[in-house]
């Protein structure tokens, strides 16, 4: 083999070996079945089939869905070494952002330069919400994990006492790349209140 292409596939079968970690990052959404939380990995691969699924709800009229995938596969890597926060906690979020950072320098740089530079550049872009792509991604990212607390009848926003005020401002950004599964979160989060999964506050 050429020793130029060992040593990319090298550099990027050790950038796979290193992701292999996002497995063992458990997020504080619950599996449906409420057997056990859920890891970045399963969270990535759920939001890439809603992705495919939900499509036809974004409000855009040109959406590149591979572009999505890219973002929602690399968006949570990071968390390998920043970790996961929950959602409704109170972080600094220049010193979060710091950490991630550093993280997408450090994991990213494992792969061969131009890949290097093409995944930070699709992890900004979801992070700044501003192509239509990022938007959708984002609206997943956020709809997925309340769509899990509604199916678990609000297992972690019991337990975590989340109320309906944090829930709806935290996530109003999902109407960004859906109005309508921003309709349909207010939907279940007001009978989520009314089935007293969910605080009215």
């Amino acid at each position: 083999m050429d020793a130029k292409k060992l040593e990319r596939l090298e550099s990027q079968l050790g950038f796979l070996a290193e992701i292999d970690k996002a497995k063992q990052i458990i997020r504080n959404t619950v599996l449906m079945d409420q057997s056990r939380r859920e890891n970045d990995a399963e969270h990535s691969w759920h939001m890439a089939v809603a992705a495919l699924v939900l499509s036809e709800y974004t409000d855009f009229d040109e959406l590149d869905i591979t572009k999505v995938f890219q973002m929602v596969v690399l968006h949570d890597i990071v968390e390998i070494d920043a970790g996961d926060v929950f959602a409704y906690a109170k972080v600094d979020p220049k010193l979060r952002a710091e950490q991630e950072r550093n993280a997408a320098e450090r994991i990213f740089g494992l792969l061969p330069s131009d890949q290097k530079k093409q995944f930070i550049a699709l992890w900004i872009e979801f992070d700044e919400r501003r192509s239509n792509e990022s938007k959708y991604a984002n609206a997943l990212d956020r709809f997925m994990p309340i769509y899990h607390n509604y199916m678990t009848e609000g297992l972690q926003w019991k337990r975590l006492n989340v109320t309906k005020e944090q829930v709806l401002t935290k996530n109003a950004h999902i109407q960004e790349g859906s109005k309508l599964l921003w309709e349909y979160i207010k939907m279940i989060v007001q009978e989520a209140v009314e089935n007293g999964y969910l605080i009215d506050g």
